[in-house]
């Protein structure tokens, strides 16, 4: 699934993010106090660190999304977007913050038994979903009961868990389907807490329009085309959040639009700016503008579960070659005024096990039809390639000219531009063509890295996979199963190689992401991934 940041919360601080102020400066911010990371928890309550700016309560923050959302509860949104709208609504077991720092979140303390496969949790008193209903153990259970339905986009991220045993009201045990290293980030930070009463009542699909937590925001309203409204939740367990009264989200598919909407202030914040439209914004009174590296990788996938079963594609020769075809140099300098650096594999330079030493295809059109010559398809083939059209910043054009410039070497494309919501659709379904073009984030840290990667290339066990190679499968097995850290990151290593030297994507870029807010916002922080929190976000008059 494209942009989905499925470990949500893992982070790469963007302590160290651009702000340029075009009018008054943007506030240095600090995120949560954390206690010390380790193989126990203690309770925090999310106050914020010395220098953090004071925030203000109440008011009105409008958020501008790139794309129309279609799902918004957290193990169904199909994209980051819809993602980071869904997760103001819950909470998981425990939270990582801007520091990459596990903190306790609705379970106050844990423990994990001496062969690594048992996670006792002991949870937060007090705390109920939107609805009143309580949070207690069986929420847990009852979670990962309905989680692990094959219905959902995510049930994989449940099935890590081989049973879930409720030992008393406050208290829950989740047992690991196999010895996995990555087990407690990917389960305690990444189950979003579902009602049971309320789940049971409504079932899935409703609960995926109007989702019920325990998250510092309660959903009122969603227009679907229009927006997306939600309230504070005045019983929020984090005490004295969030700050804000309300949060209206508007669907602005158009980068111009969305930066004219922030300019006359009738949105306070927007991601996904063009270049061109980042400019415009440069001197306008009231609007700063936030420039960071994006932790995620394009791509044009390939498909060999299904649509691209005994197509070309299959020989690594010609994925090879189609990756030798594209100027992924002159894509970025044309469509993003070079704010972006080619793409060497599924991995990038913030992952842990990044090789330095395995650089990206070069433009090398000459070797690309060698290549094409030696696997027996010297007078080239044809291909269909679809494309969404709303989701990503001048992606239509990089799908257009990867197109064009695989029709040099003698690959014929035949390019259909959909509608992301209709895409995602059928890239969960399986039924894309053997071409498709997309991308995965992922924030620094290798619990989000193993998802990208799996998620993007496990095969049928991966809902938007439309990839298996046994030797990734083995790869990533190891990575789950091997604890040493070091030895772990040297697995991710060979997974860099082997996805560098057999693609099953032609690599593209990594982009610099422009996001734009106005004056009057307090607290924003950006993690690398494109995600963001909005509990400890205000707004100023």
């Amino acid at each position: 699934m494209a942009s989905r940041t499925r470990t949500r919360g893992v982070v790469g601080t963007l302590a160290a993010a651009l702000v340029v102020a075009a009018c008054a400066g943007a506030a240095d911010d600090a995120g949560p106090v954390a206690p010390d990371a380790g193989q126990s928890g203690t309770s925090a309550e999310g106050s914020t660190a010395a220098g953090a700016p004071t925030v203000g309560e109440g008011g009105e923050l409008v958020v501008a999304l790139a794309t129309q959302p279609t799902a918004i509860d957290p193990i169904n949104a199909p994209s980051v977007v819809e993602g980071n709208v869904a997760w103001q609504m819950f909470d998981s077991l425990i939270w990582i913050n801007d520091e990459g720092e596990i903190e306790p979140a609705l379970a106050d303390s844990w423990t994990v038994s001496d062969d690594g496969m048992t996670y006792t949790f002991e949870l937060r008193n007090g705390v109920t979903f939107h609805n009143g209903e309580v949070f207690d153990a069986a929420a847990v259970k009852f979670t990962w009961e309905v989680g692990s339905n094959p219905e959902n986009a995510y049930y994989d991220s449940f099935t890590l868990a081989s049973d879930v045993t409720v030992v008393d009201a406050d208290t829950v045990t989740i047992t690991a389907a196999e010895p996995n290293a990555l087990f407690l980030i990917q389960v305690g930070a990444g189950w979003p807490m579902f009602p049971p009463a309320h789940y049971a009542e409504v079932g899935l699909a409703e609960f995926a329009r109007a989702p019920i937590g325990t998250g510092p925001f309660e959903l009122v309203e969603w227009a679907q085309g229009d927006r997306i409204v939600l309230e504070k939740f005045d019983d929020y367990w984090r005490e004295g959040y969030p700050k804000l009264d309300r949060v209206v989200f508007r669907p602005i598919v158009e980068s111009s639009t969305r930066a004219a909407a922030v300019r006359t202030g009738d949105v306070d914040l927007v991601q996904r700016l063009s270049p061109t439209d980042a400019v415009s914004l440069g001197g306008a009174d009231g609007v700063n503008l936030v420039e960071y590296a994006n932790n995620r990788v394009y791509y044009i996938a390939f498909n060999n579960l299904t649509s691209g079963v005994g197509m070309p594609t299959e020989d690594a020769k010609v994925r090879q070659a189609m990756n030798y075809a594209i100027d992924k140099e002159a894509i970025i300098a044309a469509l993003f005024e070079g704010k972006g650096n080619p793409s060497s594999a599924l991995l990038t330079e913030g992952d842990v096990g990044y090789d330095p030493t395995i650089t990206p295809y070069p433009y090398d059109p000459d070797t690309a039809q060698q290549l094409l010559a030696e696997a027996g398809y010297s007078d080239g083939f044809e291909i269909a390639m679809s494309c969404p059209s709303d989701a990503y910043t001048n992606f239509v054009e990089v799908c257009e000219a990867v197109a064009a410039q695989l029709g040099e070497i003698g690959i014929t494309v035949e390019l259909d531009v959909m509608e992301s919501g209709a895409f995602w659709d059928l890239q969960a379904e399986k039924k894309l063509p053997a071409l498709f073009g997309d991308s995965w984030s992922a924030n620094s840290n290798e619990a989000s890295a193993y998802d990208r990667i799996f998620g993007a290339l496990g095969g049928e066990a991966a809902s938007f996979s439309a990839w298996s190679d046994p030797r990734i499968d083995e790869l990533l097995a190891s990575v789950r199963t091997t604890l040493d850290d070091g030895e772990r990151a040297s697995v991710f290593t060979e997974l860099h190689q082997q996805l560098h030297e057999d693609p099953p994507f032609i690599y593209l870029y990594e982009p610099v992401t422009i996001e734009a807010t106005t004056a009057r916002v307090v607290n924003y922080r950006p993690r690398n991934a494109e995600d963001f929190w909005l509990w400890a976000v205000g707004v100023e008059g």
